[in-house]
């Protein structure tokens, strides 16, 4: 979810008006709180956006070995994502209201301590109850630190030195959403699914220790619920909401389960399934840099040209995705399109909320976790019901709705332009 052209318009000239919105980028100064911290805390707010999104998205690589060990069908162990997902949805608004009188770098280092023990926990998982019960600890940490994460960068660096920290910051996630998968993958082929979770738990814990070390005290900037509510009657936050949830939930319809895609419609082997999924993520991080590039010149060419792609790559895999190589083709396309859907929504709602930041931050939370919940759990039932392929229809479906709602929905002005 780097937002790389979201942020870039930010000025060095800014330091003398604290209060100004750039019209462009949607960037709005914190008054009252001289940044404090520098590079060194950025980075460390980036490694904690990596580390709640891996763990968020870890089950993908390994669905088929924990459906195998715990005993369970493919659908029902798609919802390790499901569950995450809603959890992540719902605390995301919550948490940021209710940590308001608390400092930023305790309730961090809090949630990242809290994402240590889930994976240890996911990791020893005898059975299926206990991992769900592990994935909703996910959960809370994930909505809880990527919502507070957005708005940190403000406090941390001078005025202009905000848009590259920003973007720093939520590179953390692109990197994870894209590259997490696929190292998951490979080492749980190397020593095992178990293995995997646990060293994402370790990583989770070092993380919280360099922020106990590495962060400035961060004293509360309450968020009142209410108001974070009300941007849901700006047309331009809705329709870029509903866009998010539209491409969200179909992509992960279908990639929740890529594994059994892969093995089942292609016939890739296991040992060639990493390799695959990294090459998506290369691709992923590819469009990532390519979208935030374009949006600030043009969003809604930008967002239709994802969703056009997203559905195309889609819905072709069941005609041309049937060979390793074929696959491999439209796994990267599918990776291309899919790494720019975050940076080119971000940027919609920064453009669409600039005076509200923090809020517009945590709806899109809400709606991207929640669209991941909802697009594993129909994916999964579609997939005990009908077979793989039909994720795969479901998802190019969506897209293509996505399409329609960029074009006849209120995009912002600033970045309406042709593509």
């Amino acid at each position: 979810m780097r937002v790389a052209g979201l942020f870039s318009a930010v000025r060095p000239g800014m330091a003398e008006d604290m209060t100004r919105v750039d019209e462009r980028s949607g960037y709005a100064p914190t008054p009252g709180h001289p940044p404090r911290g520098g590079w060194p805390a950025v980075a460390t707010v980036a490694a904690g956006t990596f580390t709640v999104v891996t763990s968020e998205m870890l089950p993908v690589g390994l669905l088929t070995p924990v459906r195998g060990s715990l005993d369970v069908s493919e659908g029902t162990a798609g919802l390790t994502l499901t569950v995450t997902g809603l959890v992540a949805a719902l605390s995301a608004p919550l948490v940021t209201a209710a940590v308001g009188r608390i400092d930023r770098r305790t309730v961090l280092c809090g949630l990242l301590v809290l994402l240590t023990a889930a994976n240890v926990l996911a990791a020893w998982s005898p059975d299926f109850a206990v991992m769900t019960a592990a994935r909703v600890l996910v959960g809370v940490g994930l909505g809880g630190v990527w919502s507070l994460a957005g708005g940190l960068a403000v406090r941390l660096v001078p005025a202009g030195s905000v848009g590259p920290a920003t973007s720093l910051i939520f590179s953390g996630v692109a990197v994870a959403s894209v590259v997490g998968v696929p190292s998951g993958a490979y080492l749980g082929e190397l020593a095992g699914w178990r293995t995997a979770f646990l060293a994402v738990g370790v990583l989770a814990l070092l993380v919280a220790a360099a922020m106990a070390v590495l962060l400035p005290p961060l004293p509360a900037e309450p968020v009142a619920l209410g108001g974070v509510l009300r941007l849901w009657g700006n047309a331009r936050v809705a329709t870029g909401l509903a866009v998010v949830f539209l491409l969200v939930t179909g992509h992960f319809a279908a990639f929740t389960y890529v594994r059994p895609i892969l093995e089942d419609v292609s016939g890739v082997g296991a040992s060639l399934i990493g390799a695959l999924l990294l090459a998506y993520g290369i691709a992923g991080i590819a469009g990532t840099f390519a979208a935030g590039a374009r949006a600030g010149r043009s969003l809604r060419g930008t967002v239709l040209a994802i969703g056009a792609t997203l559905a195309a790559s889609l819905l072709l895999v069941p005609l041309l995705g049937l060979s390793v190589a074929g696959a491999a083709v439209l796994l990267v396309v599918w990776g291309l399109a899919y790494g720019g859907v975050s940076v080119s929504t971000q940027t919609w709602l920064g453009l669409a909320a600039p005076r509200a930041r923090e809020g517009a931050t945590s709806l899109f939370v809400a709606v991207f976790n929640g669209a991941i919940a909802l697009g594993a759990f129909a994916g999964g039932r579609l997939v005990d019901g009908f077979g793989t392929r039909s994720v795969l229809w479901l998802g190019g479906a969506l897209a293509l709705a996505a399409l329609a709602a960029t074009l006849l929905g209120r995009v912002p002005p600033a970045a309406a332009g042709a593509a």
